[in-house]
C-alpha cells in the first residue's frame, strides 16, 4: 500500500473508496470541495484506490499534485470495500470522519447535515436513502436486506449499506473492518456502546461507470451479519453459547438414558432401539460442546490479558 499527500491535522477527514470510477471523480471532487468550503473547518480528502484499472488512481494523483489536503492511498489490488475503508480510517486524522462512495450517487452537499447531527452528541450518523435512484431489483434486495439486518441485530436503522456516514474519528479508527463488515459498522458501533442515528439524504442515479451490485453480495452479507452478531454477543463469553448448548444436549441425552434404563429394568429389550444410540450421541456431543466452549473461554481470557482495554 502506498500513500501520497500530507497535511496538517484536520478537523474533518473525508474517506472515499474508489474502484474504476474515473469518469465520476472530477465532478465528485469539485462537489466535495464546495461542501467543505461551506463548513469553515480544516479538512482532508482521502481517496483509496481499490485496485482500479481504468486510470482512477492516476487521475487522483494528478488531481492531488500541489494539494496538501488531497491524499491518495493505493491498495495495489482489488481488496474490497471493507479493506479500502479500513485503509482510509487508518490514514485519517480528523476529529470527524465522513465516508461516501466514489460513484457519484452520494451527494456531498449532505455532509453539513451529517456533521450537524453528529454535533448533537452522536458517535455515528448514517445517511438514509429514503428515495433510492436505483433499478427496482436493487431497491427490492436492499429493502429486504435492511429489514432483515434491523430485525436480527436490533439496530433500528433503515439503510445500513449507505456509504454516506459520519463518525467520531477516534471511534471509527478503533474498529477492525474486514471481509464485508463495512455494511454492519452501525451494528458494530452499537455493540461497543456508540450512539447511532440516521438522517434522510439525497440519492442520485448513477451517471458514470457501471454498478458493482450483485445478489451474491447480500448472501455473503447475511453470513457476515451472523458473524457480527455472534462476535458481539458471545465474543467475550463463548462458554455461554457452546456450554449452554452442550449442557442442553447432555441433559436430553441423560434423560433418554434414564428412561431406557427404567425400560431395561422393566424387562424391555433396548439394545436394538435407535433411541439408545441417540441418547449416547447427545451425551457425547454435549460434553464436546461444553469442552470446546471452556477452551474458547480460556483463549478469550488470555487474549484480554494481552490486549489494551480500549482495543477490546
Amino acid at each position: 500500500m502506498t500513500v501520497s499527500g500530507t497535511s496538517a491535522a484536520p478537523d474533518v477527514s473525508i474517506v472515499v473508496p474508489v474502484f474504476d470510477e474515473r469518469d465520476a471523480l472530477p465532478g465528485l471532487i469539485d462537489e466535495i470541495d464546495a461542501a467543505l468550503a461551506s463548513l469553515g473547518r480544516r479538512s482532508e480528502l482521502i481517496f483509496v484506490d481499490d485496485g482500479s484499472t481504468d486510470g482512477s488512481g492516476d487521475y487522483l494523483r494528478d488531481r492531488g499534485a500541489g494539494r496538501d489536503d488531497l491524499i491518495v492511498v493505493d491498495l495495489g489490488r482489488n481488496a474490497g470495500k471493507s479493506a479500502a475503508l479500513a485503509a482510509g480510517f487508518e490514514r485519517s486524522r480528523g476529529e470527524v470522519v465522513v465516508t461516501l462512495d466514489g460513484d457519484g450517487q452520494d451527494d456531498p452537499a449532505e455532509i453539513p447535515a451529517l456533521l450537524a447531527k453528529l454535533d448533537e452528541g452522536y458517535d455515528l450518523v448514517s445517511g438514509w436513502k429514503r428515495t433510492r435512484r436505483d433499478p427496482i431489483r436493487r431497491r427490492f434486495a436492499s429493502r429486504v436486506f435492511n429489514r432483515a439486518t434491523a430485525m436480527i441485530s436490533g439496530v433500528d436503522l433503515h439503510d445500513f449499506n449507505n456509504g454516506l456516514k459520519a463518525y467520531r474519528g477516534d471511534r471509527v479508527r478503533a474498529l477492525d473492518v474486514y471481509g464485508e463488515m463495512h455494511r454492519f459498522i452501525p451494528v458494530l458501533g452499537v455493540q461497543r456502546g456508540w450512539k447511532v442515528t440516521e438522517v434522510p439524504v439525497n440519492h442520485r442515479p448513477r451517471v458514470h461507470g457501471r454498478t458493482k451490485f450483485g445478489l451474491e453480495r447480500y448472501a455473503r452479507g447475511m453470513l457476515d451479519l451472523l458473524a457480527v452478531i455472534f462476535m458481539g454477543r458471545y465474543g467475550n463469553r463463548p462458554l455461554h453459547l457452546f456450554g449452554g448448548i452442550g449442557i442442553c444436549f447432555f441433559l436430553v441425552g441423560l434423560a433418554i438414558g434414564i428412561y431406557l434404563t427404567i425400560e431395561k429394568i422393566a424387562g424391555e429389550a433396548i439394545g436394538d432401539r435407535p433411541l439408545l444410540l441417540l441418547g449416547v450421541l447427545l451425551i457425547v456431543i454435549g460434553i464436546q460442546l461444553f469442552t470446546f466452549g471452556l477452551l474458547a473461554q480460556m483463549v478469550v481470557a488470555m487474549r484480554n490479558e494481552r490486549t489494551p482495554r480500549d482495543r477490546r
